[in-house]
Order: C-alpha cells, then structure tokens, then sequence
C-alpha cells in the first residue's frame, strides 16, 4: 500500500520537495501506525524542507512535528485500532518521518489519546506551538510574583506568540505584544494583546544594566538582542519564559536582573517534555483553556505548503498553518 507526502530529497547538494507516494510500512513492536487527518507548519518544519542538516540529518525525509488522526494499526497494547490521538515533538519531523505524510509510525509513548471536545483540526491548530505557549504560561503562573504590570511577549505574531497572548488575555493579564510587523496591529488587537509594541523602536536604544521595571513577565519567542533588551525590564521576581532564537542564540546582560530583582530565566523545550505533561496540557485546551483559532489559522493542502514553508522562513507568518490531508 502507498500513501501521499510532501517528500524532501537532496540531490546533488541541493534539496527540492515534491508530493510522493511512498510505500506503507507496518509499524514495529510497540509503535503504532496513524492515518494522518491533519498537521501543522511551525519553523523547524521549515527548516527540515530546507535541507537544514541541524534539524533532519539524512534526506529524503518526510517533515512536520505535529500530527492528529486515526489509529491505523495499534501495534501496543497502549491503543486499539479507531482511536483518535496527537502527536506533538520528540524525533518525529526531524529523524522520524512525520506528520505531512498520510501515514506515521511513531512509538506508542510518543502518543496521546485526543480529547473528545477538541478536534483534530482544533488540536493542530495549536500543535507544538500552543504546547510551548502554554508550558511558558505555566512557568510564569507558577514561579513570578503577582504584578499589575503587564506581560511582554515577543513574535506576538508568529504561533508561539500569537496563542501565548490569547492565553495571556484569556488569564485575565493585560499584554503587551512585541512585532516587527507594522501591518499587524488589528490582527494583534483581535487576539487579545493590549498594547503593540514596533520591535525597531524597541531596540532604538541600547539595552542597560538596569532599568524601571516595565513588564510583571515575559514570553520570548526570538532570543537574541530582544531577550537582553527584555531582562533589565522585568519587575521584581518576574520570570521570562525563553522558547525561540530567531534573532540569535547570543544574550548580552549581567548578573543585576538576577541578584537584584530575583528574574527567572526559564528554558521552555516543549518537544522532549513528558507524555504526562503533554496529556494534561491538551486536557486544558479542551476545558479551561479553550481557544477559538478559527480566525488565526489557513488550511492548506499539501500542494500549497511550498509557499507557506517560503513565508515562514522569510519571517511574514501570522497565525497558524494547517495542513489537511484529503478532501
């Protein structure tokens, strides 16, 4: 049996991708195999269609870390044929071939049973990128000191961001969202942020050792020259959830923000969290954290998903992607 993918192959040094049909594996001892209804576009898919040997080591590859579906072949005794599950992370999209084809095999401890109010176009439109927003959001409910002050979160346009700042407003927090994007401000509005900030005028003057604490929190999505800019603004016993490098892996501060005012730099790696955690998360999307996405997210087929990997990588994303398999 052959199944449809959008298939990454590297020839001659360079890489292209095409729509391919591919031959249907069982799934060994313990994996289960799952018919794919949908998925999602987030960074590092794009970075694995490109060719990016950081990401995905050896090509011809099938990507996308996120996937939602049916239960095809139950080879554990953790399933049963029918069953709808997500899976999000762990290797699958990077070295595990994944959800922009029709058909994974994934091991069965990488799996989670969807729930039953939350639908697999619902759960991918949150994918990977809502699982992080939200382990950002509980860092900071758990660890930073109650502030009035509102929360920072920067890429507010980009999946990460954008779901973190519905989560943010939906908490009842004012936000406050960082962009480079001058064109989003009513798209950021409808979500829930409350100031917009233009990421130029932000950076307009240096970052200081210290300066008056203008956030209670902050979610960062970019790293780089943003996050330094963002750790002398934190307000006493604030925490900064740190989860993207797009603008760099380099941060220039001092030991002040931490010795003086207590901040917590909190490293989010959503992928490789326990399957336990990962559960309870998608059971807050479907109860108290619910979210309406509909007006964020574009459904494409796999045909399409060219242009949007494009786009994301050129930095004009906004919302999420979803990729449908069939009709």
């Amino acid at each position: 049996m052959k199944y449809s993918a959008y298939y990454v192959e590297e020839i001659d040094g360079a890489f292209s991708a095409s729509i391919s049909e591919l031959e249907l594996q069982k799934p060994d001892d313990g994996f289960v195999q799952i018919k794919v209804s949908h998925s999602s576009l987030n960074y590092k898919d794009a970075l694995s269609a490109s060719g990016n040997k950081g990401v995905t080591r050896n090509y011809p590859f099938v990507p996308g870390i996120d996937a939602a579906g049916t239960i095809a072949d139950a080879n554990s005794s953790e399933f049963t044929d029918g069953d709808e599950v997500i899976v999000t992370g762990y290797d699958m999209g990077m070295n595990t071939p994944g959800g922009f084809g029709e058909y994974i095999n994934v091991p069965a401890e990488w799996v989670v049973k969807k729930p039953s109010n939350l639908s697999s176009l619902e759960a991918m439109s949150i994918g990977t990128a809502g699982i992080t927003a939200a382990a950002s959001v509980l860092k900071i409910q758990e660890s930073s000191k109650a502030s009035d002050l509102p929360v920072l979160i920067s890429g507010a346009t980009g999946g990460v961001g954008s779901i973190s700042v519905m989560l943010i407003s939906k908490l009842g927090k004012e936000v406050s969202a960082l962009t480079g994007k001058p064109s989003s401000t009513d798209f950021l509005n409808s979500i829930g942020a409350n100031n917009i900030i233009m990421r130029d005028e932000y950076l307009e003057s240096p970052a200081k050792a210290m300066e008056r604490p203008l956030f209670s929190s902050a979610i960062d999505t970019v790293g780089g020259n943003v996050l330094s800019k963002m750790l002398p603004q934190i307000s006493p016993h604030g925490v900064i959830a740190c989860c993207g490098n797009v603008a760099g892996i380099e941060v220039n501060t001092t030991v002040f923000p931490f010795i003086l005012r207590g901040i917590t730099l909190a490293g989010i790696d959503s992928a490789e969290s326990p399957i336990e955690f990962k559960t309870s998360i998608w059971n807050k999307f479907a109860d108290e954290w619910k979210l309406d996405l509909s007006s964020m997210i574009r459904v494409v087929f796999k045909e399409n998903l060219q242009q949007e990997i494009d786009l994301i990588l050129e930095g004009g994303q906004q919302g999420r992607v979803v990729l449908q398999h069939g009709e």
